[in-house]
């Protein structure tokens, strides 16, 4: 994913102004399309925005007749708030974070979406008894569980490889400059974790003053080592043309690197944030509420869920829909081993905590834009 709110760059400021997928409809039928019923859905672009046109927009639109009008953005709330305030909104459905979820529900932005108002599991599960825990906020649900994670790429790594989080940070072990979002989100729990914090500790430790100077000065270690990214699809790319020796990334663009490109990349799972991608939040204002809510609603069915794991390694957050991840859709591919939940994967994984970012995501958005530029 492209996937937590990036610290504002130039390039991240900059108005998206293009549509990236028209789905269910010709590209040379566009004028039409914007003149018949159509929503326009906001999502983190690239293999995981695809994913998501091939498992349930296009059959949404075959169901109801509703185009879907796709753009892309880096994340975060300024765009949302300032379509709100100013009473110009033309966005209606947005891929949030959790953490930026909560904040957005807090202020009225977006419209409260009641989980027990979703479609029910593949049983007949109730919703909120299908929903796996720690998935589902007071503003909605989460779509599925993806992870940031590191990757190198074996072309340009000699002798034994990195395996651990720790591994990331040695520079002498393994010289070479290191990818890394431009956010704090999912880097102060990594530079802790490196530095020796236990898992179950993270969190605690961050909230105090003397765990956040170690998390910094953990990352200052590495920081004149560092190129930034703010998009998902630059890891991969940067990897591929050896621009870092290694880089954190979503676990799914990394894989779709693997297997649909070919490229050499091995994913380190030790360390990994797991994270939950949602909700998919209705922007306050929206002329076309009805038609969002009808899409909020069939993104939330289970089966919209476990097809996106067909084209993307990013496992649903039901229960009743795990037993329908099956193979990848172009290569064949077992999809189980490959998800961030997998037990094999979740030996020492983090799950991230969303409640503490919406609590903590400007004051550390703010610190991590200061040490940027010391």
């Amino acid at each position: 994913m492209n996937k937590p709110n990036p610290v504002p760059s130039k390039v991240a400021a900059r108005p998206n102004r293009a549509l990236r997928w028209l789905t269910g409809l010709p590209l040379a039928m566009a004028a039409g399309a914007l003149a018949a019923e159509s929503i326009t859905v906001v999502s983190w672009g690239g293999s995981y925005a695809r994913a998501c046109v091939e498992a349930y927009h296009k059959a949404f639109t075959a169901e109801t007749g509703i185009e879907v009008l796709l753009e892309d953005y880096n994340g975060g709330l300024a765009q949302v708030r300032a379509q709100v305030d100013a009473g110009a909104v033309h966005w209606d459905v947005v891929d949030l974070e959790m953490a930026d979820g909560k904040l957005a529900c807090d202020e009225g932005i977006i419209e409260p979406i009641d989980s027990a108002q979703l479609p029910p599991g593949l049983n007949g599960e109730a919703p909120m008894d299908d929903y796996m825990p720690g998935a589902v906020s007071e503003c909605g649900p989460g779509a599925l569980f993806y992870s940031t994670i590191y990757a190198y790429n074996t072309r340009y790594i000699q002798g034994s490889p990195p395996t651990t989080i720790e591994d990331f940070f040695d520079l002498e072990k393994f010289p070479g400059r290191r990818g890394m979002r431009r956010s704090p989100l999912a880097n102060l729990e990594f530079a802790l974790m490196a530095d020796g914090v236990p898992l179950d500790q993270v969190y605690a430790v961050l909230d105090t003053e003397a765990g956040l100077e170690r998390a910094f000065r953990k990352l200052d270690s590495i920081k004149d080592q560092v190129v930034w990214w703010e998009a998902g699809a630059q890891p991969p790319q940067m990897l591929a043309d050896g621009e870092v020796l290694m880089s954190t990334a979503y676990n799914g663009r990394i894989f779709n690197a693997q297997v649909l490109e070919r490229q050499p990349f091995v994913i380190v799972w030790d360390g990994q944030v797991l994270d939950i991608d949602g909700p998919l939040a209705i922007v306050s204002g929206t002329s076309r509420l009805e038609a969002a809510r009808q899409f909020v609603r069939f993104a939330n069915r289970p089966t919209s869920m476990a097809y996106v794991s067909k084209y993307i390694s990013y496992s649903p957050t039901r229960e009743s829909a795990k037993a329908l991840v099956d193979k990848h859709w172009e290569t064949g591919i077992d999809m189980a081993p490959h998800m961030p939940t997998a037990p094999e994967n979740m030996k020492r994984a983090l799950q991230s905590d969303w409640r503490w970012w919406s609590d903590h995501r400007d004051e550390m958005n703010e610190r991590f834009s200061a040490w940027l530029i010391r």
